[in-house]
């Protein structure tokens, strides 16, 4: 809502500070009385912006007072903005969302990646176990044929 206290830069400009901003960052927004285009804004004040709240509506504008009409106008440029950011913030809402998704996705898959490289890490140690177990259990089986053809031979 905006607080109407105007104070008179020159004679065609005034400031309007908002009321919601905090005391240390006061935000001023200024405009020319002069500027008398875009008339077809005042024939749309009754429910111009029926998404907004209604603490951020537009209040219907004074049609005798030309400064009650281009603050009117000016009320209806920022609702359209702030439309406009709150489409935007929607968007990237959305988008990070999405790029959440995607990132968990990405992780998800490294993990099953490492889990992958620690399993084969440990099906080649114990393939390298069964061959070492493998070459002994054949250098035992050959002494084994040894010592019976030694027998054998001896009988």
């Amino acid at each position: 809502q905006l607080e109407q206290t105007s104070k008179s830069i020159d004679s065609s400009a005034h400031m309007i500070t908002t009321a919601r901003v905090p005391a240390d960052k006061p935000v001023r927004i200024a405009f020319s009385l002069n500027d008398s285009s875009d008339d077809a804004l005042s024939e749309n004040f009754p429910l111009a912006f029926p998404e907004l709240d209604q603490q951020l509506q537009p209040l219907p504008p004074c049609h005798d007072s030309k400064e009650s009409m281009q603050v009117y106008k000016q009320h209806c440029k920022i609702a359209e903005e702030y439309h406009e950011v709150k489409k935007e913030i929607a968007l990237l809402e959305e988008r990070k969302k999405e790029l959440i998704a995607r990132l968990e996705e990405v992780e998800k898959e490294s993990m099953d990646a490492a889990q992958l490289a620690k399993e084969y890490a440990e099906l080649t140690e114990e393939n390298r176990t069964l061959k070492l177990a493998q070459t002994q259990c054949v250098e035992q089986l050959e002494k084994l044929r040894i010592q019976y053809q030694k027998r054998q031979g001896s009988s």
